[in-house]
């Protein structure tokens, strides 16, 4: 492998600047993989060759300033990973994380799905979630927040950046989708606009939006970057989809405290 380098990342407003907190919204560049992976792809769940994942993450990790990059097997659930020391062996299955510890990189894994980065800076509590729609149905968002409160942290206080995910424009959606999401929370109904023939496209962001404004959090922001439609930037699964490709690499969303 070639020597490991950092990076690029986006950062979002509200999170930038905030005193002994980094993150950052990785993509496609910067990376040393190759073909449908090309190049910065970040998920050991992917069939990639794992050793140009891990040099990928360890781009990512350098970019960081990391001691350890650290991410789940993500199931689409509300569980939340309250992180005290780096794993060395199987990840845990859950779809957010928490932490007090520095240094200790927090690492969600999309191609679609909305990540979420979150920091209460005065009381050095972070977090990160992976709100896939079920994820975020489930209360992923919300369980986040609570874990990150029974550290220290006070909503009012938090502020939570939404990275590159799915737009609305690119998410469309059967009547059964529509009928399932709205029958758990019907006040989502403006969220649907509709498409062609029974199709309707669902704001996945939207949701995310509404979920954190309805805990009075400090401050959201949203990055509205399209992973499907900005092809060149980020990994996004509908994409591959589309084209009947076998797999999809995936983008990294990453948040830490400084020592």
């Amino acid at each position: 492998m070639t020597e490991t380098a950092p990076s690029p990342f986006e950062t979002a407003p509200g999170l930038a600047g905030l005193k002994g907190v980094r993150h950052g919204f990785f993509g496609k560049r910067g990376g040393v993989s190759g073909g449908i992976y090309a190049s910065l792809n970040a998920g050991p769940g992917s069939d990639d060759d794992p050793s140009a994942v891990a040099e990928n993450r360890a781009r990512i990790s350098a970019a960081m300033g990391a001691s350890a990059l650290l991410s789940c097997h993500q199931i689409h659930s509300a569980d939340v990973v309250h992180v005290t020391k780096a794993w060395t062996d199987a990840r845990p299955q859950a779809d957010a994380m928490v932490t007090t510890v520095p240094g200790l990189a927090l690492c969600i894994l999309t191609a679609d799905c909305t990540p979420v980065l979150f920091a209460d800076a005065e009381a050095r509590v972070i977090g990160a979630a992976h709100a896939g729609w079920k994820g975020a149905l489930g209360g992923v968002l919300e369980s986040t927040i609570a874990s990150m409160t029974e550290l220290g942290a006070e909503p009012g206080r938090i502020r939570a950046a939404i990275g590159p995910t799915i737009g609305q424009a690119s998410y469309e959606v059967g009547p059964e989708f529509r009928d399932t999401f709205l029958e758990v929370s019907p006040a989502s109904e403006h969220l649907f606009i509709k498409g062609k023939g029974d199709r309707f496209h669902f704001d996945l962001p939207g949701y995310c939006r509404a979920s954190l404004a309805a805990m009075d959090i400090g401050h959201v922001a949203d990055l509205a970057l399209d992973t499907c439609a900005l092809e060149d930037g980020y990994f996004s699964n509908r994409r591959r989809n589309h084209r009947g490709e076998p797999d999809y690499g995936r983008n990294a969303s990453v948040i830490l405290l400084e020592p």
